[in-house]
């Protein structure tokens, strides 16, 4: 899951990024208003913690902006300001939901647990293709009702695959989904990926569920 963290007190938003990160997440960082509303247009986020007290465009003003031009991504607000009104008013330019600065990390990771949820707007909780099982909120991995055990960025590339299922997935596409913008190296590492799982979800069950489309991508698709 991608996360755009928008948070000017860059000690938080570090201590967010390196939370998430080691819980499984992507995460990019912007540090004013105006860059968080540039990343949240261009590049697909699952979910988007906003500060509100923020240089060059405040909280509410991303927001709504967002709403304005159809960016429909979950967005948690975050505050230092405590009230009805606080809340009211983040709620009605678009947020999703509201957060007072200080904050329980496991709260946090909790909404935005739901907010993706709500995001798939009706989608099954669980990714299946076949016998192969992915529980993104447990965290989980089953084939033929045996679990399979993945690193946190397997998980990642599989997951990507298996919501678009059917489909050919280019590098780049995983790369935008999996990898945050710190990111410096090229698209061939999603193959390192891709050969892992291969031999964690496929060989070791008789499958080749996990397909090259050669000079395009990968395709992931039922095979019993």
């Amino acid at each position: 899951m991608r996360v755009l963290v928008v948070e000017d007190e860059k000690r938080l938003a570090e201590t967010l990024q390196w939370g998430l990160e080691a819980d499984g997440y992507a995460v990019d960082l912007a540090h004013d208003g105006e860059e968080g509303l540039e990343f949240a247009q261009s590049h697909p986020y699952q979910v988007i913690v906003l500060d509100i007290m923020l240089p060059r465009l405040n909280g509410y003003r991303v927001c709504a902006a967002l709403r304005e031009r159809g960016v429909t991504t979950p967005i948690l607000m975050l505050t230092a300001k405590n009230g009805e009104y606080d809340e009211a008013e983040a709620l009605d330019t678009g947020a999703d939901d509201f957060l007072s600065k200080p904050f329980s990390y496991v709260v946090l990771t909790a909404r935005l647990r739901a907010l993706t949820r709500r995001g798939a707007a009706g989608a099954s909780a669980l990714l299946t293709s076949g016998d192969l099982v992915l529980d993104p909120a447990k965290r989980t991995c089953r084939r033929a009702g045996r679990p399979v055990t993945l690193t946190t960025k397997e998980f990642a590339v599989l997951e990507c695959l298996l919501r678009y299922e059917g489909r050919v997935v280019t590098k780049h596409e995983i790369l935008e989904q999996v990898w945050d913008l710190a990111y410096q190296g090229g698209p061939n590492i999603v193959e390192v990926y891709v050969s892992a799982l291969r031999r964690k979800v496929d060989a070791p069950f008789g499958r080749r569920s996990i397909a090259t489309v050669r000079g395009a991508g990968y395709r992931l698709v039922a095979d019993e």
